[in-house]
């Protein structure tokens, strides 16, 4: 632990990335940061990402601070984040007066590359910072709360199978993480590093000038209510297809934005075409993309073993997780 002058209090907390199945993009209200579609999101058990808080006395001219992996961020990215989680403060212990944060975030698998680093990272930053002031949220309040630090981190204040709605505030968790244990999700790295634009700028650009963006939010709701629906039957045959039309669909509006946004790689389309072609030969096995390289697959436990053989033979150089539905955040204030 670095040493802290004037500790109020402290905490750390783990969250897993939470991968939306059907997809949100696109914002409602970008200054309140409410989707305009709605998305369904699944927990990844083997991704953490670990965030420790410290708040403290506030110092002259000292300032609200985030490491990740001891990298000083941009005050400008978390700053609706911790307005909101003071004025959440404010008015449930008046008394606590002034404070400032500093967390110190560290993810096992890359940040800002498509793989919803920024929806563990929230989510923890949230459970850490509520637990630092000893305060016990109800769970929509902290699905609310990180929701103002990423969209996506609004599902990843629960574990297991998560649904936001258009215009919400919080997600609902729909089921736990014992829902679906034949459920495997393979995330397959294809490059490494950030992306080369961000997923808030490039929401915007496709809201501003793709003329598929309209019928992607029109068309959102009518998915989600056919891929609940499947859930519920734990059907992997109905989900999959919605699962790949969610993606296709969102990318349409990537790719006639203009400028065009592209985040596919030639690997990205090669582990794509092995997927159609395991589909071909009758394997209930369905890919989903989010605003980076990164493929995901999803399948059941049975296949699992063929798929990877498969991806091992033919991308032998890119690494890859096997994960099963992952649980809800977690405080590790033990070391």
């Amino acid at each position: 632990m670095p040493k802290i002058n004037n500790l109020i209090g402290q905490a750390k907390a783990v969250a897993h990335p939470n991968l939306a199945i059907i997809k949100y993009w696109g914002k409602e209200n970008e200054f309140n940061n409410i989707p305009a579609s709605p998305s369904l999101g699944v927990s990844l058990d083997k991704l953490h990402t670990v965030s420790t808080v410290y708040l403290t006395h506030p110092e002259p001219n000292s300032k609200d601070k985030v490491l990740i992996d001891g990298e000083l961020q941009s005050g400008r990215r978390f700053a609706g984040f911790f307005a909101n989680f003071r004025a959440v403060v404010n008015k449930k212990i008046p008394e606590m007066g002034r404070f400032t944060v500093t967390a110190h975030s560290s993810s096992d698998f890359p940040g800002s590359a498509g793989l919803a680093s920024s929806s563990s990272g929230f989510a923890a930053l949230a459970l850490a910072c509520a637990s630092a002031v000893k305060l016990k949220l109800p769970a929509e309040q902290l699905s609310a709360l990180a929701r103002t630090g990423s969209i996506s981190a609004a599902r990843s204040t629960f574990g297991g199978f998560v649904h936001l709605d258009s215009g919400a505030t919080y997600a609902n968790q729909i089921h736990d993480e014992t829902w679906w244990p034949e459920l495997r999700i393979i995330v397959m790295e294809i490059e490494k590093g950030v992306k080369e634009i961000s997923s808030r700028a490039a929401m915007k650009r496709s809201k501003m000038s793709s003329p598929f963006y309209q019928t992607w939010i029109n068309d959102s709701k009518e998915n989600m209510d056919e891929s609940l629906a499947a859930l519920e039957a734990r059907n992997l045959a109905v989900l999959g297809p919605l699962i790949r039309r969610s993606y296709l669909r969102m990318f349409s509006t990537m790719f006639s934005s203009y400028p065009p946004i592209i985040y596919w790689k030639p690997a990205s389309l090669a582990v794509i075409a092995l997927c159609e072609e395991l589909r071909s030969a009758g394997l209930n096995i369905w890919e989903t993309m989010d605003a980076g390289p990164q493929v995901k697959i999803l399948c059941l436990e049975e296949e699992t073993p063929l798929l990877i053989e498969r991806l091992k033979a033919q991308f032998s150089h890119l690494p890859f997780w096997i994960c099963k539905v992952g649980g809800p955040p977690y405080l590790n204030n033990n070391d």
